[in-house]
């Protein structure tokens, strides 16, 4: 039978596929443009400010460039501005399905900060808007005219804010939301920057007038900026499914580092679509970066087992650990579950709990009351392929106990 937590992971796995689709498609094309701007080949007669010549599909084709615009408009003029929109406002969706929906779960810690639902929420909103506020300002100061002092202080910025967020959501969450505030940033740079700046320029040009260049130069300064952030919003993206990327207390330091990595990456081949060699050091520098990630997310980020064991329930945690058929769904989950899902996983190799998922305690049990219903209640995700040898009845008690206490 389907139920609203059914219909609900459904509707996230919908919006969490358009998101991947529409970013690929933002990411593809802001890629694309980028290395075709950078190889172009500007050693050519005429007016255009250079040209390239490709192949693709089995036809070739002729593309030019010029830095204002042709001297007359063509017919035809395609703008890419919607797989950057398209991507933000499935992002912001997935975001409120997840994390503001989903708060006591994913959102907020106790333990860091004993926040509101609403508060949380709150926080989570302001913050996104809070960032492109700033970041706008600063490229709209005199540090427009420095692009490397103003990509540092873009950088301390995001640590600034990798570190907040660290202070007051479960890792999980600041790392998500990190990424949400690079990414708002990026597209904001599209639909207040790049767009009306383009638009300036067509307008000049139907009236008969001289475009001004500043508006381009504007609008390659924040495509720069976009084109080095993509990489660590992508990862970002990616690091609730790693719980070795989050689930440690130097957590905002790894992403920190992650913004370094996309920059020596995008380096590498932005130099090299732009014909200036081939700076192999980059990747030098990239495999010492992520080794240092690496050895810091071996750090413990989570409380012990006896810390586990002896806090104050949440309200949420109560209403799972007070309601029928706890006691039978904390023993199944306990004999069937939590030989993977400890702080000491004693299953075979393995050395973390899988997605840092603890199900040891009581606590721990009544937090993940949603994850265990859907994960070994109404589907057989868990344990993947049934390896522990949950029966169906064990699963059917798991389900009823859920329902007990979200009736």
């Amino acid at each position: 039978m389907y139920d609203a937590v059914i219909l609900w992971e459904w509707l996230a796995f919908a919006v969490r596929w358009l998101h991947v689709i529409t970013a690929i498609a933002w990411i593809g094309s802001s890629f694309y443009f980028i290395a075709l701007d950078l190889g172009l080949n500007r050693n050519i007669q005429g007016p255009a400010d250079g040209e390239e010549w490709q192949v693709h599909g089995g036809g070739f084709y002729h593309i030019q460039k010029y830095l204002v615009a042709p001297d007359a408009m063509p017919e035809h003029l395609t703008w890419f501005k919607w797989e950057s929109y398209a991507t933000w406002l499935s992002g912001a969706a997935l975001l409120a399905i997840v994390y503001w929906v989903g708060a006591e779960l994913y959102l907020i810690d106790p333990a860091k900060a004993d926040l509101a639902i609403w508060q949380g929420i709150l926080i989570s909103a302001l913050s996104l808007a809070a960032g492109w506020v700033i970041y706008d300002l600063l490229c709209k100061s005199r540090l427009g005219e420095r692009p490397t002092t103003l990509m540092i202080l873009l950088f301390i910025l995001l640590v600034a804010m990798s570190w907040g967020y660290n202070q007051i959501f479960t890792g999980r969450a600041a790392l998500l939301h990190l990424g949400a505030f690079t990414a708002t940033i990026m597209t904001a740079n599209v639909f207040a920057i790049i767009m009306p700046n383009q638009r300036i320029v067509v307008a000049d040009l139907k009236a008969g007038l001289k475009p001004d260049p500043k508006y381009g130069k504007i609008a390659k300064l924040r495509s720069t900026h976009n084109n080095y952030l993509t990489l660590p919003v992508i990862f970002l993206m990616l690091s609730n499914h790693y719980p070795l990327a989050f689930g440690t207390q130097y957590a905002w330091i790894i992403a920190a580092l992650v913004f370094l990595m996309g920059v020596t990456i995008r380096h590498y081949f932005n130099s090299m679509h732009a014909r200036k060699g081939t700076p192999n050091w980059t990747w030098a520098v990239t495999v010492i970066i992520f080794i240092v990630i690496a050895w810091l997310s071996t750090a413990p980020g989570h409380d012990s087992y006896e810390v586990s064991e002896t806090r104050v329930l949440t309200n949420y945690e109560q209403r799972f650990a007070s309601a029928a058929g706890f006691d039978e769904a904390h023993d199944i989950v306990i004999g069937r579950c939590s030989m993977c899902h400890a702080r000491e996983p004693v299953w075979g190799n393995m050395q973390w709990a899988p997605k840092g998922v603890l199900l040891e305690t009581q606590a721990d049990i009544a937090h993940h009351a949603r994850a265990i219903y859907v994960q070994s209640g109404i589907s057989h995700a868990m344990p993947p392929a049934n390896i522990t040898g949950l029966p169906d009845e064990d699963r059917a008690k798991l389900a009823a106990w859920y329902r007990a206490a979200t009736r």
